[in-house]
C-alpha cells in the first residue's frame, strides 16, 4: 500500500492593534507534517487520476527560503552540478539546472520527451515538479498548473529522478526533511526580531524619580529632556515621577535589556548548524563566516570531500536519464576547485 501525507507549514500572523499599531504572533508550535509526527505517513490519497505528493510542494517551496543556510545549501549543489555539467545538444544546462534544483528541493525531478514529426526526440524539456503529479496507473503523468487545468502526460515521454523514501515509492523525499523544524525555528526567530525592531514602542530605560523636588519646573524640565531625546533606532526612554517614594532618590531601570534575554544568537546557530547537518555541504563553501580564529581549514580538501561524498551520487543519479534517453546526455567536467591542488 502506497502511503503518503500532508505538509503543514505554519507562517507568521500579523494583526491589527487597538491603536493601529501592528502586533504580531507566531501562533503555537507545530510539527511540520500533519499535525501529528513528522514521519506519521497516512493512507496514499488520490482523486482517482493522480497521486498526492507526501509533502506539501508549495509547503517545500516556502521552506526553501525560510532559512538563509538552507537555501544557501542547496544553491551550492545546483551550482557546482551546473558548472561541471557539459551542454547537449537536445538537454541544455539550464534545463539541467532546473531538473536537479527541483530534485534538491522537492526530492524529485521530472524531464519530457519532446519529439519531432518523424518520432525522434526534438529537445528535453523541463516539467516543474510543484505542479507535475504521478498517475495512479503509474504509466502516466499529470500537469497540474492550477485548480481548472489538468492535462495528462503518457508515460513513456516523462523521466521522473527521485531521491528513495523508505514509505512510498510513488514520489521522493528530499534528505534535509529532518531539518525542517530548525529552518523554521530560525525563521521565526528573524522575523520576531525583525518585527520587535519595527514595532518602534522599546523603552530604553525608565528614569524612576522618587525625591519630591521643590521645583515643578525641574520635573517638567527633566520629562521634557528625556521626551525630546533622539535615542537610537527604535528604542525610547520613559521618565517615573513618584515623590516621597522609597529611600532610593534616582534609579535607572534598563529594559531594553530584555531583548538580550530571547537567546537569538543562540537560536540562530544552533539551528544553522542543524541546516548544514542536514544538507553536509562545508560551511566554507556557502560564505559561513568562523566564529574562531583558527576558521575552517583548507577550502580545497573541504570541495575534494564534498565531491567524492555527496557530488558524486548526485552525478550518478544524474545521470540514470542516459539509460532512458538512449544515449549520454548528461556528463560532466571534473569539480575544478576539488581537482586543484591546494596551495
Amino acid at each position: 500500500m502506497t502511503e503518503t501525507t500532508a505538509v503543514a507549514i505554519h507562517e507568521p500572523e500579523v494583526i491589527q492593534g487597538p491603536s493601529g499599531t501592528a502586533a504580531f504572533t507566531f501562533g503555537e508550535p507545530a510539527p511540520v507534517l500533519s499535525q501529528r509526527e513528522i514521519f506519521d505517513y497516512l493512507e496514499a490519497m488520490h482523486n482517482g487520476k493522480w497521486y498526492e505528493p507526501p509533502l506539501s510542494p508549495s509547503g517545500l517551496a516556502k521552506v526553501y527560503r525560510a532559512a538563509v543556510h538552507h537555501a544557501s545549501a542547496i544553491q551550492v549543489k545546483r551550482n557546482i552540478l551546473r558548472a561541471c555539467f557539459i551542454p547537449h545538444r537536445q538537454l541544455s544546462a539550464e534545463t539541467f539546472s532546473a531538473l536537479m534544483m527541483d530534485f534538491l528541493v522537492f526530492g524529485y525531478g521530472f524531464l519530457r520527451k519532446r519529439k519531432n514529426r518523424l518520432g525522434g526526440v526534438l529537445k528535453y524539456e523541463h516539467l516543474p515538479s510543484k505542479y507535475t503529479r504521478v498517475g495512479v496507473d503509474l504509466n502516466s503523468f499529470w500537469w497540474v498548473p492550477n485548480w481548472s487545468t489538468e492535462i495528462e502526460i503518457p508515460g513513456d515521454e516523462v523521466f521522473q529522478i527521485k531521491e528513495y523514501d523508505i514509505n512510498q515509492q510513488v514520489y521522493g523525499i528530499p534528505d534535509y526533511v529532518a531539518s525542517m523544524n530548525s529552518s523554521l525555528l530560525n525563521e521565526s526567530a528573524t522575523l520576531f526580531r525583525r518585527k520587535y525592531y519595527e514595532n518602534g514602542s522599546h523603552a530604553g530605560y525608565i528614569l524612576y524619580l522618587t525625591d519630591a523636588l521643590q521645583n515643578e519646573g525641574d520635573v517638567a524640565a527633566i520629562r521634557n529632556a528625556l521626551k525630546n531625546a533622539k535615542g537610537p533606532g527604535n528604542f525610547r526612554n520613559l521618565f517615573l515621577y513618584a515623590p516621597n517614594g522609597s529611600k532610593d532618590g534616582i534609579r535607572l531601570i534598563p529594559v531594553a535589556e530584555v531583548a538580550a534575554k530571547d537567546d537569538f544568537l543562540s537560536i540562530k546557530n544552533v539551528s544553522r548548524d542543524d541546516q548544514l547537518a542536514a544538507h553536509r555541504v562545508p560551511p566554507q563553501l556557502m560564505g559561513v563566516m568562523p566564529n574562531n580564529t583558527g576558521g575552517f581549514g583548507d577550502a580545497n580538501k573541504a570541495a575534494q570531500v564534498f565531491d567524492a561524498t555527496e557530488l558524486e551520487s548526485l552525478r550518478a543519479l544524474a545521470m540514470y536519464l542516459n539509460g532512458w534517453a538512449g544515449e549520454a546526455i548528461v556528463q560532466f567536467n571534473p569539480y575544478a576547485l576539488a581537482a586543484a591542488s591546494p596551495s
